[in-house]
């Protein structure tokens, strides 16, 4: 009798540890369930205008910025920007140091084979960045030939110069690159057409810069750790962000309102 009730108890005690197994690996399986239970949305970025840069206060603003702080608010939760090494986006999210990447990401191949991304939102261009005094003398990719190029690590940018066998030397990001340029350790520079645009010309922090070829055609996606339910969430935000002029309000504030993709 005594070994019966000692059997039963046992049985009875692995049956209660497998019941508490399983509810801990449901809730683990919903990221949208563990983002709103730690109370943050911690967003993998680069310094990248006009999608996430600091203003004079240091706070983190941009098109991408300030939707992921309008989806954060959304799921009841704060925000919060945490820098990454481009290069190790996926490392980053796998080991959950950062819930999702947001930084005017292109969905290639390889991102979309091994994050789960949201919609397009954004269509953008890989462009070649020179000295102004020097844009009529490299009016496509071929005159570029023999330039010597500063990409970002990791990037769309990186893609470009390799398919079109130009000479290349990485940096952390793209706002690197064209310092490299502007100071001439570089002789030029591959980055996103609306970072070009925000960053380089009469009137922005590159003044003595211009953006001259298109290298291609490429669109916007916001990345999640693989089979995360927050893209679904996220898809659903944009949306109704969409629909009700949020999205628009804020590109046109960072006068890019022409690039945005409309979201169904």
């Amino acid at each position: 009798m005594k070994y019966m009730k000692r059997a039963g108890a046992l049985l009875l005690a692995l049956t209660m540890t497998l019941a508490l197994a399983a509810c801990g690996n449901k809730e683990s399986s919903s990221d949208l369930e563990y983002v709103k239970e730690k109370g943050t949305l911690i967003v993998g970025i680069t310094e990248f205008e006009p999608m996430d840069y600091q203003d004079a206060s240091g706070n983190w603003i941009g098109f991408d910025a300030d939707l992921a702080s309008a989806f954060a608010e959304s799921l009841g939760v704060k925000v919060e920007f945490q820098i990454i090494d481009w290069d190790n986006k996926v490392m980053e999210l796998e080991g959950k140091t950062i819930d999702v990447v947001w930084n005017g990401m292109t969905l290639n191949d390889e991102v979309k084979s091994a994050m789960a991304c949201s919609n397009p939102y954004f269509n953008n261009a890989q462009v070649i960045i020179v000295p102004a005094d020097k844009a009529a003398d490299y009016p496509d990719a071929e005159s570029a030939k023999d330039l010597a190029f500063a990409v970002e690590i990791g990037s769309a940018g990186k893609e470009q110069a390799e398919a079109n066998g130009f000479s290349y030397t990485e940096v952390a990001d793209q706002a690197t690159t064209l310092l490299e340029v502007s100071s001439g350790t570089a002789d030029a520079a591959i980055i996103d057409y609306l970072m070009a645009a925000a960053m380089t010309g009469e009137g922005t922090s590159y003044a003595n810069l211009t953006f001259t070829a298109s290298l291609n055609s490429e669109e916007y996606g916001v990345g999640f750790r693989k089979g995360s339910d927050l893209a679904a969430a996220l898809n659903d935000f944009f949306k109704d962000a969409y629909a009700d002029g949020t999205m628009q309000s804020i590109a046109d504030t960072y006068r890019i309102g022409d690039m945005l993709l409309e979201q169904k």
